[in-house]
């Protein structure tokens, strides 16, 4: 298998049907992958709508929380369960374009391996209202110039990177809006690729702007808490046991 695409939802019974439509038409044929749907506590008919499409698309997956756990719980779920080595993550409201994934999934088999890299959607003409993208381009201004991590959108839900990298990240409620920061921090690399965002048409946004801001800002101080105590091991090689004795073996021939 070749990408899982992790989707955290929360009451997007209405976004289900479109957005798999959307991403079977972007990656059938093109990709081996699979679609794995958290879905965080929702209320309304989400998980039966997942469940419904799960007769005719076998690559679907459904995983249930059984109440709120919040985005971040959300995609971590996902990424543990999944069955791939590279993980794309989309919002459930219908907003990102599942249409760009190949072209993330192209940049990053064109960077190298090592270090490993996040590659993370920039909304350039992002379709929100005119209070959103103001504070978003507020807290983005901040975010930046207390962390140093250079990525002008860090809260695009359309994302790509290895598994491994995100299961070594430290976990907290709220991190995938530092994601760039705590690779960055991992030794890793990241890179915004522009990508297309769309007005939500169905369903009800769940996050308010305010409580976006308050958190933000207490969340901001760990990262950099996190920032400052980062300690990385360099790895040189392992050492097997027998190497070890034939470097032994050796050392006692050259003493006789």
């Amino acid at each position: 298998m070749d990408l899982s695409v992790v989707i955290p939802a929360q009451d997007e019974g209405d976004n289900v049907v479109p957005l798999i439509a959307e991403i079977r038409a972007a990656l059938d044929g093109l990709l081996i992958y699979e679609i794995v749907y958290v879905d965080d506590g929702s209320r309304d008919a989400t998980a039966a709508e997942i469940s419904q499409l799960q007769m005719q698309t076998p690559q679907l997956r459904l995983l249930q929380h059984a109440r709120n756990c919040g985005q971040s719980a959300a995609i971590r779920t996902g990424v543990r369960a999944a069955r791939a080595p590279w993980i794309a993550t989309l919002d459930g409201d219908g907003q990102n374009d599942p249409a760009d994934i190949p072209r993330l999934w192209r940049t990053g088999l064109t960077a190298s391996s090592t270090p490993p890299l996040l590659i993370t959607g920039y909304r350039e003409d992002r379709q929100d209202s005119w209070t959103k993208r103001s504070a978003s381009q507020v807290a983005n201004f901040f975010r930046r110039r207390l962390l140093g991590d250079d990525t002008p959108d860090t809260g695009c839900g359309l994302k790509l990177f290895p598994r491994s990298l995100f299961l070594d990240l430290p976990y907290f409620d709220h991190m995938h809006r530092f994601l760039p920061a705590l690779v960055l921090r991992e030794g890793g690399t990241v890179r915004s690729v522009r990508v297309n965002h769309r007005p939500r048409r169905r369903g009800v946004s769940k996050y308010g702007i305010f409580d976006r801001l308050g958190v933000s800002i207490i969340d901001l101080f760990g990262v950099i808490w996190l920032q400052r105590r980062a300690s990385r091991s360099h790895l040189i090689e392992e050492v097997s046991r027998e190497s070890e004795t034939s470097s032994t073996s050796s050392k006692v021939s050259v003493m006789r």
